[in-house]
């Protein structure tokens, strides 16, 4: 079987939306690459973010990348000085057209910020209430129902993994880890498997020990030059499908030329036996690189 990176997109704002993910299709197309963007679905509240300013470590990983240079001012805003964008309203046309495409879309979340700042310590009926907005808005943009999740922040409750079985997902990918598994927590099976990132993210690498925007990409295919295992990319829609674009590229151009096709999560899903994979808890753990707890395979 051929080697495979499966590309996710995590698309995490109203400008990735409505200028990144148009940029990356174009890409994508060019190279013959397939992905699958997870969408915010809901308001655009990135402003509220401002508070994270206060967790320790925070201002030191931003200052490693310009986050307005990334962002703008106005996502910056979104929330607090200026009213949050509704991506699923405004940009529903976008999200059609990408699926529209070829590619395979699904839930990132209905609210970004609330997702990825909350659910770590919240309750069953408030995770269950948050996720089916955002399944509710998925069903409204494309008329039928989500069959994949991947969460903001990589931030997930117990209630969270037990509703991607209960919510019928075919996978989820909310989590870090090496390879594919099916969930368990506190000694619960759960029937969902999680294709968990296994590569890390180019602002998880930018400006620290001695990783470059100019050789940044050479260490990434470093990590895969020698490998005969399938991994799972995480990139964003305001990161690569902005700025970091040429950096993308030559990604794409190096992990075909080392011999891998460039794939879906769904296309990745479909080349596993289900039936064979281990079963391993998830716990929330430190990664390097980020400042927080992350939801990871153990």
């Amino acid at each position: 079987m051929k080697k495979q990176i499966a590309l996710k997109i995590d698309v995490d704002t109203y400008r990735g939306t409505r200028e990144g993910v148009p940029r990356l299709v174009e890409a994508l197309q060019r190279h013959q690459a397939q992905a699958t963007f997870f969408f915010t679905l809901g308001p655009d509240h990135m402003g509220r973010a401002i508070k994270r300013v206060f967790r320790k470590g925070y201002l030191q990983k931003v200052s490693r990348m310009s986050v307005v240079e990334h962002y703008g001012i106005k996502t910056l805003l979104y929330g607090t000085l200026l009213p949050a964008p509704d991506i699923g309203q405004k940009c529903g046309d976008i999200l059609r057209a990408t699926r529209e495409a070829g590619f395979e879309v699904g839930i990132h979340c209905y609210d970004h910020i609330r997702w990825q700042d909350s659910v770590v310590g919240k309750d069953e009926a408030w995770t269950y209430k948050e996720l089916q907005r955002a399944v509710d808005r998925y069903s409204e943009i494309f008329g039928d129902a989500p069959r994949a999740h991947a969460a903001a922040g990589w931030q997930m409750n117990r209630h969270a993994l037990r509703a991607m079985q209960r919510k019928g997902f075919s996978y989820s990918s909310d989590t870090r880890g090496t390879h594919p598994f099916i969930p368990t927590c506190n000694a619960e099976i759960i029937a969902c498997p999680q294709l968990p990132t296994t590569l890390p993210t180019l602002d998880e690498l930018v400006n620290r020990d001695g990783i470059t925007l100019d050789n940044i990409a050479d260490h990434m295919l470093a990590l895969t030059a020698d490998s005969e295992k399938s991994q799972v990319y995480t990139l964003h829609a305001e990161l690569e499908g902005g700025k970091w674009m040429p950096i993308f590229e030559r990604l794409l151009e190096g992990w075909l030329a080392q011999g891998y096709e460039l794939v879906s999560m769904r296309q990745y899903l479909a080349s596993l036996d289900i039936s064979a994979l281990p079963r391993h808890e998830v716990k929330m753990l430190a990664l390097e690189g980020r400042v927080g707890l992350f939801a990871s395979q153990v």
